[in-house]
């Protein structure tokens, strides 16, 4: 399996903000939002990752993460040439994912929570052991905001609609997707929708057609932020400031996983340390090294 992180887009509801900056490398507290969904695939062990960003921000990714040689992995990128939806997005990654099955990433989108890595480990087997689509739902207060699923009195899928105007329920599907291979062929299929966009909804309404469509619900244990806004952006912040205060642990940090994955040595830990030792982040990974 393969990751895809979309992180390309205007950020036009964090303008003026993001009038000369991609809004995924803006801070969420101590390190850039894209360090988030980067470590969530990272924790699941997948290696290797395309970036969907625009043309012109390929300088500052590759200046941040290179082609991933420094934590092990292999970093692609890709340029989605228009905004014209997510589905579109995933279709710019077309060659490079080839064969594989695919987990796919908004780049603006923060999750937390005990067990997460377990409950994405289970989605990502179930996808490649039997093909198929594992989304997750989430219960929100706004899901006329969100692809909203719908379910019947078992539990059961029976309905999944992009940003309604009267809901079925309170449960938006988050921006965490696990596709088969099969998902290239029904994003081409799919037709625009009343906003001009190949929408991702659309793509899991071909899944659940077809019967192939899973929905785990995040519970109350669970946080999930999207930082597009300027509310959630400082919520987002101020969560993560919490949560590592209180505990002494850090929340997406890239560089501690790769080496607890054990893709990069325990000397090219102690160079980034080194290289940061200035900053809590530099002082956080050579207080790794002397566990």
């Amino acid at each position: 399996m393969k990751a895809v992180i979309l992180a390309g887009g205007t950020g036009s509801r964090l303008f003026p903000t993001t009038y000369v900056i991609n809004k995924h490398l803006l801070p969420i507290y101590n390190k850039p939002m894209i360090y988030y969904p980067l470590s969530l695939v990272m924790l699941v062990r997948i290696r290797e990752v395309v970036f969907v960003v625009n043309h012109e921000d390929i300088p500052l990714y590759k200046k941040l993460f290179g082609e991933g040689e420094e934590l092990g992995m292999k970093i692609m990128y890709a340029v989605q040439e228009k905004p014209l939806g997510l589905a579109h997005a995933l279709l710019s990654t077309e060659k490079y994912i080839n064969q594989d099955s695919v987990c796919l990433v908004l780049g603006d989108n923060i999750f937390f929570g005990h067990g997460i890595a377990e409950i994405l480990f289970q989605a990502k087997g179930d996808v490649e052991k039997n093909g198929g689509a594992y989304v997750f739902g989430y219960f929100v207060n706004d899901p006329e905001r969100y692809g909203v699923v719908e379910f019947d009195s078992e539990g059961k899928v029976i309905s999944i609609e992009e940003k309604p105007k009267n809901p079925k329920s309170n449960f938006a599907v988050v921006g965490l997707y696990f596709y088969d291979n099969t998902v290239f062929e029904k994003a081409k299929k799919i037709k625009p929708s009343w906003r001009g966009e190949l929408e991702i909804t659309s793509v899991n309404e071909e899944y659940l057609k077809e019967g192939k469509l899973k929905v785990k619900l995040l519970g109350r244990g669970f946080a999930w932020f999207d930082a597009g806004t300027h509310d959630s952006f400082l919520e987002a912040g101020e969560f993560v400031a919490t949560i590592e205060k209180k505990t002494g642990l850090m929340i997406g940090c890239i560089e501690e996983i790769a080496y607890r994955n054990g893709w990069i040595s325990k000397q090219k830990l102690e160079e980034i340390a080194k290289r940061l030792s200035k900053t809590d982040y530099g002082e956080y990974l050579a207080r790794i090294l002397k566990e």
